[in-house]
């Protein structure tokens, strides 16, 4: 259900900043000597959707950093109730929970395996199953993004040193847009 709400707002938040980004909503109220349209900078919804899934990609992989960390110090408890390490007892049948010999963690991919006496291992429910394919998916995204965003930088340098115009370059230079 967490993983939804996330999902959404993320997708509630991209779809507002590349809205912004391409000019539906006015970025303040023209005076009349000024009708034209403020150019932007090439590239700037890829330089948006970078930002934004990389900060998505950061925060999932923070979140499983935390789910393993409390995994990790849960199996580290010790007591009287500490073996079968109570990660390894979540999601599983109390035969299978039994024969836990040992455990591992996995930074990458996030991963708490539980090991057990016969050499099989299995993953423990307490990393969620929706952090390793989201990061999967919105790190490769945000570099995407942000070649996307390099490359039409660089498209536009190019024509514009084709036809003879001002480059991006000279126009931060002069202050002239």
């Amino acid at each position: 259900m967490l993983a939804l709400l996330l999902l959404v707002l993320v997708a509630v938040v991209t779809a507002v900043v590349l809205r912004r980004g391409a000019g539906a909503y006015p970025r303040a109220r023209p005076s009349p000597a000024a009708l034209a349209p403020a150019p932007r900078k090439p590239g700037a919804p890829f330089r948006v959707v970078a930002a934004v899934t990389g900060w998505a990609a950061g925060l999932l992989y923070v979140w499983g950093l935390v789910c393993v960390g409390f995994a990790a110090m849960d199996a580290e408890d010790g007591g009287t109730d500490s073996l079968p390490p109570r990660p390894c007892r979540t999601g599983v049948s109390p035969e299978l929970a039994g024969r836990v010999a040992d455990y591992s963690v996995s930074y990458l991919p996030l991963r708490f395996s539980c090991e057990t006496v016969d050499g099989e291992a299995y993953d423990s429910a307490d990393v969620p199953g929706y952090v390793n394919p989201g990061v999967a998916v919105l790190a490769p995204t945000a570099v995407a993004g942000a070649v996307a965003a390099g490359y039409a930088g660089e498209r536009r340098a190019r024509a514009a040193a084709r036809t003879g115009g001002p480059s991006p370059a000279s126009n931060r230079r002069t202050g002239s847009l």
